[in-house]
């Protein structure tokens, strides 16, 4: 896996408390088509095992922006990443990569060996991110990803295996 880069200036990443349901939400209805509402948020955030992360950033004017986030469960040895993405005003400054990494360096340091997720076929940037840490497609479903408009899209199914 490549070295760390540093966090972008004003940018840290805390654990997601269900106190972050609506925000997460709000962030997933942007960034994707089918939208995770704060009770489905909620509902994951509850499963055994499972995770938040949030990158919180200082916009401009100094006031807090929801940067990202990264929602992950584990059980036994493996992990799955079930939903990861960048507020678009936050896109190309390596937030993604530092989500990534973070819940990456939690589960590892949490005896998981297995990481597993999801990603759309035509996602060309989220791919080459999972590329570059490692990811190795597993599998694939056609149609998975309904959009807005045009066809469904198929999801890559992609692992990592991680050394103790």
């Amino acid at each position: 896996m490549a070295a760390r880069a540093p966090l972008p200036a004003g940018v840290e990443i805390v654990t997601a408390p269900m106190i972050y349901a609506d925000v997460i939400a709000a962030l997933h209805g942007r960034c994707f088509d089918e939208a995770w509402s704060p009770f489905t948020i909620r509902q994951v955030l509850n499963m055994p095992g499972a995770f938040g992360l949030v990158a919180r950033g200082v916009d401009d004017a100094g006031d807090e922006d929801p940067a990202g986030f990264v929602l992950a469960r584990s059980v036994a040895d493996e992990c799955e990443i079930l939903s990861l993405a960048t507020a678009p005003a936050w896109r190309d400054r390596g937030v993604g990569r530092m989500l990534l990494d973070a819940c990456i360096a939690r589960v590892a340091s949490q005896g998981v060996t297995n990481l597993f997720l999801e990603v759309a076929e035509d996602n060309a940037v989220a791919r080459q991110l999972y590329r570059q840490r490692g990811f190795n497609a597993v599998g694939r479903r056609d149609g998975y990803y309904r959009r807005r408009e045009g066809p469904p899209v198929a999801a890559l199914t992609l692992a990592l295996t991680l050394t103790p």
